[in-house]
């Protein structure tokens, strides 16, 4: 008989169960990847030449088997503090003994960090982690870099920043209501002032000679001089009522006009029945720059397209299209923003600043002509 037991025998069976838990960890070879149950075991294995050949190995480049090792042992830890936990705040230490709950995971011997502390500090000095020391020991977060989740964060804090700006301009919209209703009560108001005789020694003259200069007219009676300024103050406060409610109206059309933006500003574009240009390479210089219509929309972010000087039809991302602006007198759609989804007619470009003036030609908004529209809110309407 050799050294192992034969396949199927109750000794084989019974190593087999003596070695499916996990071992001591003095007793692991990390170079030969063999982990022993005993001393005596462990003794042999030393002595063994296929150990030696791999003490050989180790010797000869002895940094570069260390940088494997805590390359694959950071990267376990790691991917176990991702996978696990997430972006959660966890104490280290229940993190590695997680990882080593697990049979073929590499130990932390065989690296360049002898205790747990020093690793977990390295992980704070290359921006891996989150790090800091408690009474209960260390703990860390993981710093998700992935792109979807960065995007994700910024589209939350955009969202954010958003709310924030609109209770901002409500506070400020309000603020200036009452500052101009409280001057508007102080200017109604009359104001008196004390009557103060600037000299009491002056002498008062009355002439009875009869002055044949021009003649002056009659002042008017005193009923009619009262009726007079009454109108006139009447007429006064009504152009200022006028005035006040009309900015007070314009204010609450350009609420409602923000409200509406935020409402319809979305990340998807893509409208039926629009003209717009490809802008890939990927499908060769064939279609590169070609003007498509839209036929039918899938799924909001691609579109069914027929190029417009020929029958040709190609499914594409709307990142692959941009929008098309007209002459002016050209018929346009909103595909973005506060009028998403209108028709109108193009009125005037501002090249400069990448924008445009549109005046509504459908629905309720008819013949409002909404200013400053940027290009890729609005693309030529297919005849």
């Amino acid at each position: 008989m050799g050294g192992k037991a034969e396949k199927g025998t109750p000794k084989y069976i019974a190593n087999k169960i003596k070695a499916k838990g996990l071992q001591k960890l003095r007793w692991y070879c990390q170079m030969c990847q063999k982990q022993c149950r005993d001393e005596n075991g462990f003794k042999c294995h030393t002595m063994s030449e296929s150990h030696q050949r791999q003490l050989l190995l180790f010797a000869d480049n002895a940094n570069k088997y260390i940088d494997e090792f805590s390359k694959e042992f950071a990267d376990g830890y790691l991917e176990l503090l991702h996978r696990q936990f997430g972006t959660k705040r966890v104490n280290a230490n229940k993190v590695y003994q997680e990882y080593i709950s697990h049979r073929d995971h590499l130990h932390m011997n065989a690296t360049q960090w002898e205790t747990l502390t020093e690793f977990v500090k390295w992980l704070g000095r290359e921006g891996k982690c989150v790090v800091d020391e408690t009474e209960k020991g260390w703990f860390v977060a993981y710093i998700d870099r992935d792109p979807a989740a960065i995007a994700a964060l910024e589209a939350k804090a955009k969202k954010e920043k958003m709310d924030k700006d609109d209770q901002e301009r409500m506070l400020e919209f309000i603020q200036k209501q009452v500052e101009r209703g409280k001057k508007q009560g102080s200017e109604e108001g009359p104001s008196y002032s004390e009557f103060k005789r600037e000299s009491s020694q002056e002498k008062v003259v009355l002439s009875l000679k009869r002055k044949t200069e021009e003649k002056k007219p009659e002042p008017l009676p005193v009923s009619a001089l009262k009726l007079k300024v009454k109108e006139e103050s009447s007429k006064k406060q009504k152009t200022e009522d006028s005035k006040s409610k009309q900015s007070a109206l314009e204010d609450i059309m350009k609420m409602q006009e923000r409200a509406k933006e935020k409402a319809n500003r979305k990340d998807y574009w893509l409208h039926e029945n629009i003209v717009v240009k490809i802008t890939t390479k990927s499908l060769g210089d064939k279609f590169y720059k070609r003007k498509a219509v839209v036929e039918r929309v899938v799924d909001k972010y691609c579109a069914h397209v027929k190029l417009t000087d020929d029958s040709t039809r190609i499914k594409l991302d709307q990142n692959h299209l941009e929008t098309v602006i007209p002459s002016t007198g050209r018929a346009v759609r909103f595909v973005n923003g506060a009028y998403r989804g209108n028709t109108g007619v193009l009125r005037s470009l501002d090249i400069d600043n990448y924008c445009c003036d549109v005046e509504i030609s459908e629905g309720p908004l008819t013949g409002r002509l909404v200013k400053g529209v940027q290009y890729e809110d609005i693309s030529k309407l297919a005849t």
